[in-house]
């Protein structure tokens, strides 16, 4: 009997678990090959899991809303007609030889300094363990540590909210979060302090004044996790610079009725801006990298992101791999055809992967600069304001003049633990010197 073990795919760089959203097909169900099997989501994209044969679904292994690693195992397929269905069962009933090894960061730690994935009847994301070890929290106190999650579950704001509340307490002190809800799983505290820190509105079940609540939806709450743990892991600094894109402006309102008409394409000016930042990472390579620990990992590739905004009013970045390969027009397409389906819902997940850098247009809502947030694990993020009409100093041959001309501000947030001011300001200024470089009788 042939069987088929469905996995949790691996779903972006950063990515270490993801949520079961629902069961497309049920146990029982005959499948073809690449028929919809479930829907999944993290912090970056939500996605549908294709069936890698055509067969018949035996057994699932995780319930919806259950938060699975990468690679482990969610479902089993029969390819031979015939097949009889067997009881799905729960998660801790699930046969261990149809599990395929998680992802696991701590699989090359010594033996004593490993943290186990299963301790009594809770399971730890390779996530939480991750950061439990870089932090040097132990198994007998991230057992102690209650969580939020379901069953008890330790989640990453249940074990980042520990460690800063940990930092702040005098050496030797035990401290372990206060339990949001009861969680029968987990080992009774030496000590407990509450968890902090500021006030809910909410706090004693009261609300004062006229006031609308709003739950957060799940990618909003992703998207928050996400903010916090950038803003946790980078030190950030932001430099701004003020470019002249007269030529740009003047260059796109004499081609655009042109170039839609000849390549079918808007022509934006979003694909001008990501062209400037290919060509300045190239100049300035040590923008265009990760931090590992104590290791700078510089890529190769230069893939650069670009925030889009969804129907709902949250953001997805989408990836052009390999930008630098591309001219304006292949970029052209590669922004559009992104963008289009961002918005309809439609990427899939190695298109918001793998990204080194990323572009955010503020402009876009009529502002004229921000202090963007690191798109984690990168280390530098771009904004671009909106370009307004300004009198501004020209020179010329014959002296200095005041001309109105197209402007805007271009801020770069970047991690100070490897790029620092010198580098950081450096490489703003090529992306403008090569904006106010474009060749206003450039052919298309």
């Amino acid at each position: 009997m042939a069987q088929v073990e469905l996995v949790m795919p691996k779903m972006g760089e950063s990515i270490m678990e993801a949520t079961i959203l629902r069961w497309v097909k049920q146990v029982g169900d005959t499948v073809e090959l690449d028929d919809t099997v479930l829907e999944i989501a993290t912090d970056k994209v939500d996605s549908e899991v294709p069936s890698p044969v055509a067969g018949v679904i035996t057994q699932i292994l995780f319930q919806e809303n259950d938060v699975v690693p990468i690679g482990k195992v969610i479902a089993v397929l029969n390819t031979e007609a015939g097949a009889v269905p067997q009881a799905s069962p729960s998660i801790a009933e699930a046969p261990t030889t149809a599990e395929a090894p998680a992802m696991d960061p701590t699989e090359n730690l010594p033996t004593e300094g490993r943290l186990s994935a299963n301790a009594g009847d809770r399971f730890y994301s390779p996530l939480v363990r991750n950061i439990a070890q870089q932090e040097g929290i132990g198994q007998e106190e991230l057992s102690a540590l209650a969580g939020s999650g379901q069953q008890g579950r330790v989640t990453k704001k249940d074990i980042l909210a520990y460690v800063e509340q940990r930092s702040q307490q005098p050496a030797g002190t035990k401290t372990y979060s206060q339990p949001q809800q009861p969680a029968p799983q987990a080992v009774a505290p030496i000590q407990t302090i509450q968890q902090p820190t500021t006030p809910s509105p909410t706090a004693g079940g009261a609300i004062d004044g006229n006031v609308e609540i709003i739950e957060m939806d799940r990618m909003r709450r992703l998207i928050s996790d996400h903010m916090v743990m950038s803003k946790h892991t980078s030190p950030h600094v932001t430099s701004f610079v003020e470019a002249d894109v007269t030529s740009i402006v003047e260059w796109r309102n004499r081609v655009k009725g042109e170039y839609e008409r000849k390549f079918n394409e808007k022509i934006t000016f979003t694909p001008i801006f990501i062209e400037a930042v290919a060509k300045a990472i190239i100049d300035f390579p040590l923008v265009n990298v990760s931090v590992d620990g104590n290791r700078i990992i510089r890529k190769l590739d230069i893939n650069i992101g670009m925030a889009a905004a969804l129907p709902s009013g949250n953001l997805i970045v989408p990836v052009i791999k390999n930008a630098d390969q591309l001219n304006l027009l292949g970029l052209t397409k590669a922004v559009n055809d992104l963008a289009d389906r961002a918005r309809k819902n439609q990427l899939k997940p190695q298109e918001i992967q793998g990204g080194t850098f990323t572009l955010t247009n503020v402009g876009t809502f009529g502002n004229v600069m921000g202090t963007p947030i690191i798109n984690q694990p990168q280390v530098a993020i771009l904004a671009v304001g909106a370009i307004r009409k300004k009198p501004a100093v020209v020179e010329t041959p014959y002296g200095d003049l005041i001309a109105v001309r197209h402007m805007m501000f271009l801020s770069l947030s970047y991690d100070h633990r490897v790029v620092d001011g010198a580098l950081g300001g450096s490489f703003l200024r090529r992306i403008a010197d090569y904006l106010e470089g474009f060749d206003a009788q450039r052919s298309i």
